[in-house]
């Protein structure tokens, strides 16, 4: 969630009016996420939309910035300061073979049952065939970079919208 601004909060550089419609765009539905009624569903499944909507945040960011050159370096770290991306995560999207991260807890192996990633990391090539596979973390269906992997993170999977990209 990004800082709350007063009077002493440093002004944002410039470019920030241009990608500000669509930063507030994902803060209000990161909103109705979080105040969505959770009926029906376990308590972990009810935080899978607030993670996707935190991964497509960041993805949004990290594109303007390494993909497109759409915004300056002064501009980006702002957006990291003031928690409009996860700086961890983008850090993971620049290494080979964690392009597609979904999040960091499906990478983190004391967070699984044996020692290892999660099983979205797995890539599909390697798995049963007609075997559906669902993180218990953030409900991503697959984010591995390896053969066989598809593309897109687990909300352009299930049909949602991923991140607009061409408003900057």
């Amino acid at each position: 969630m990004p800082k709350i601004k007063s009077s002493r909060t440093k002004r944002a550089p410039e470019g920030f009016d241009d990608i500000e419609p669509t930063l507030r765009e994902f803060q209000t539905k990161m909103k109705d996420a979080e105040n969505d009624p959770h009926e029906g569903k376990r308590k972990i499944e009810a935080l899978w939309p607030i993670f996707r909507l935190h991964h497509q945040r960041s993805r949004y960011v990290y594109e303007l910035y390494y993909k497109r050159e759409a915004i300056s370096k002064e501009l980006y770290e702002y957006l990291l300061k003031q928690g409009y991306a996860d700086a961890n995560l983008i850090a993971k999207w620049k290494k080979a073979g964690y392009e597609k991260v979904c999040c960091l807890r499906c990478i983190q192996p004391k967070d699984t049952n044996f020692g290892t990633t999660c099983v979205c990391r797995v890539p599909r090539d390697k798995l049963e065939d007609g075997k559906v596979i669902e993180c218990i973390h953030c409900g991503c269906r697959g984010c591995s970079s390896g053969s066989g992997a598809s593309a897109g993170s687990a909300a352009s999977r299930k049909g949602k919208p991923a991140a607009k990209s061409d408003d900057a």
